[in-house]
């Protein structure tokens, strides 16, 4: 079998044991993920799929990240047929675990949702409770703080009571293992919903030009421990700026990356179209053709608004 899971495999699968076309808008979707968990049972089981057999919970970290990042991908095109797909898609990989916990005797998918459901019943008091929120500052801090107390509850029982767990934060529950951009992100909104915030981005854009000076002088030094540290004092400012703007740093980045792809690419193109490689171009070259297909992209949108527009 393949080393990874192809998306043409995994459609295969998600139609295992797919009902008549007639039958299909009598499911509910309980019953559609029931007979998902007995398809992933089945894919395991001793006469099942090879493949299948040999995943564990850490050859399957990839596919999980690349599943929630094809959603992500799907959602921003917005074809609604591809997004429920991918959606499907990711929720595998969370039957998947569970069907693997499920064997070693840890826990089974019907731990997973009942978790979840109280845990939102839990954290909705609000909604649920006789407790008010007022507005949706109010539901975070709420939020925030049933977070912390299930956290020391949690501690308290697995330390039998004896009090040795390290004293609460309010940044606790924010994964190290996150993509920094992220970790980022959650740490500086974890802080801004108690009060400590910037009044406006001016205060964070002069702290983004603070930290570039302090990055140009550690250059400057060729300290290069410094460099570092200054570096990521740079890149957590822009983050906090980001998490500021209701802008998800990691979404914004991964656009950024696509949209210098698409225009190193066109600029390739470009060069090639004039019988040379733009590998080969002077410096200057490459920077005219740079300029050039920024203006062209430029143009090529002034138009589908244009077109956009008309139609209206």
């Amino acid at each position: 079998m393949p080393g990874r899971m192809t998306k043409k495999r995994r459609k295969v699968k998600k139609n295992a044991g797919k009902p008549r076309p007639g039958k299909m808008k009598h499911l509910t979707p309980g019953e559609w993920f029931e007979k998902l968990v007995a398809v992933q049972s089945r894919l395991r089981a001793p006469q099942g799929c090879p493949w299948d057999r040999e995943q564990t919970h850490q050859t399957l970290r990839t596919y999980l990240l690349e599943e929630a990042y094809e959603v992500l991908e799907a959602l921003d095109k917005g074809n609604d047929a591809k997004f429920a797909e991918e959606m499907g898609d990711l929720l595998l990989q969370i039957v998947f675990h569970s069907q693997i916990a499920r064997e070693e005797g840890r826990f089974t998918v019907a731990d997973v949702i009942r978790e979840i459901h109280d845990k939102m019943i839990r954290r909705h008091p609000h909604v649920f409770g006789k407790t008010r929120a007022k507005d949706a500052k109010e539901v975070l801090r709420n939020w925030e703080q049933i977070k912390a107390e299930e956290r020391r509850a949690n501690q308290a029982k697995s330390d039998g009571g004896a009090g040795t767990e390290d004293a609460p934060s309010l940044l606790d529950g924010v994964s190290r293992a996150l993509p920094a951009t992220l970790e980022g992100f959650q740490l500086t909104r974890k802080a801004s919903r108690i009060g400590f915030d910037w009044d406006d981005t001016n205060g964070i854009i002069d702290k983004i030009r603070e930290e570039a000076a302090e990055l140009e002088i550690a250059l400057n030094d060729k300290d290069e421990p410094r460099i570092e540290e200054e570096m990521g004092d740079f890149l957590f400012a822009a983050v906090n700026l980001a998490r500021f703007l209701d802008v998800d740093p990691e979404i914004a980045l991964k656009k950024g990356n696509a949209k210098f792809s698409r225009r190193f690419r066109a600029m390739e193109a470009r060069a090639r179209e004039s019988g040379r490689e733009f590998k080969d171009l002077p410096r200057k070259e490459m920077e005219a053709l740079w300029d050039a297909t920024k203006a062209a992209e430029g143009e090529s949108a002034t138009r589908e608004l244009a077109k956009a527009q008309a139609r209206k």
